[in-house]
């Protein structure tokens, strides 16, 4: 059940993990299909142990399991916006300690500088020159908590690390870990004292997702201390730094057929012209429905991307981009209709 008056960004959970097939709809022949099956068959079960770490913590929300394994695989970003209190700040705990890789966390104020997230030049008595300290960006996954309680010029700090994976200080460019995933939280209720994030901003999260509340026996459950943040001790990883490499790597081979690709587009086409949209899906977002639908179809244990992969992410990667009066209630409702109007190939 989601959070109540926050609409929730729709991801279908993946199924059929355990299964690979051959063949590809959509006009992908056999030989277009995929990457090398030991690379394809790791990152599947990489997914499939992710996704399993993921819910044995966060109970009850397959969807938001699925969007942070999405962002995991396709290398994209990932905007949790919700309640305070539904486990935005333990999911992305359970996803850094599930790849193998330390967390970075940044906790978001009104007095947060540029250089608190990139780093800072500093004068150094025992070497007599300057030194660059790195910031916490300086991390294979960085936890903005609360992102937009940070004022305009601190949340630009992040534009370049999120698109470019690197910081520039003092005109020396420094290159970020990779893999390079940031997780970014919001409560979208309480406005007091925040910053709206911007369009440039925004679209730079592959995927947005909310939590909501959970069902009562699952409530139940957590109080009896099942899931949570106790859980996180028993949370063991399932890959090492090389292993996520390899699966994102193996993800971005995925076969993705040109009708599918016409498809994606057509979609974020249409969302541009719609009723009371100001702002459509940009080129970028399009990019990332691919992606990101590539990571869906290895949580699914398949070779190539299917409509139904587009679909199922589609609402998770592009209402946050959308720009109306209405709110983000109307982006998802925009992101549903153009999905029941844009015809999807058939097999």
């Amino acid at each position: 059940m989601a959070a109540d008056n926050v609409p929730v960004m729709e991801v279908a959970p993946a199924g059929d993990t355990g299964t690979l097939r051959s063949g590809a709809p959509g006009g992908a022949t056999r030989a277009e299909a995929a990457p090398a099956a030991g690379g394809l068959e790791a990152a599947v079960d990489l997914g499939r142990r992710l996704t399993a770490n993921l819910n044995q913590v966060v109970l009850g929300t397959p969807g938001a399991v699925t969007a942070a394994a999405a962002a995991a695989l396709a290398g994209g970003h990932l905007l949790v916006e919700d309640v305070p209190g539904v486990g935005k700040t333990v999911l992305a705990h359970a996803l850094a300690r599930s790849l193998g890789v330390a967390l970075a966390r940044v906790q978001g104020n009104p007095d947060l500088l540029p250089s608190d997230i990139t780093g800072v030049t500093v004068y150094s008595p025992d070497s007599g020159g300057w030194e660059f300290r790195p910031g916490p960006v300086f991390a294979h996954v960085v936890l903005v908590d609360e992102l937009n309680r940070t004022p305009p010029r601190t949340q630009a700090a992040l534009l370049e690390t999120m698109e470019e994976q690197q910081v520039s200080v003092d005109g020396t460019s420094y290159p970020l870990p990779d893999p390079h995933l940031v997780v970014a939280t919001q409560n979208p209720l309480s406005q007091l004292g925040t910053y709206p994030l911007v369009e440039s901003q925004l679209d730079r999260f592959a995927l947005a997702t909310s939590i909501g509340y959970p069902d009562a026996a699952t409530e139940v459950a957590l109080v009896r201390g099942s899931g949570g943040r106790p859980a996180l001790a028993d949370v063991e990883p399932v890959c090492d730094l090389a292993g996520w490499t390899a699966a994102r790597q193996a993800t971005a081979a995925v076969a993705v057929a040109p009708a599918v690709a016409e498809y994606t587009v057509a979609v974020c086409r249409a969302t541009r012209h719609a009723a009371g949209v100001r702002l459509g899906a940009s080129p970028r977002a399009a990019i990332w429905v691919i992606r990101c639908a590539q990571a869906h179809a290895v949580l699914s244990g398949r070779r190539y991307v299917t409509p139904g992969d587009v679909q199922a992410l589609a609402v998770a990667c592009l209402a946050h981009r959308l720009l109306s009066d209405d709110g983000i209630g109307h982006q998802v409702a925009v992101v549903r209709q153009v999905l029941d109007s844009v015809p999807a190939p058939r097999p």
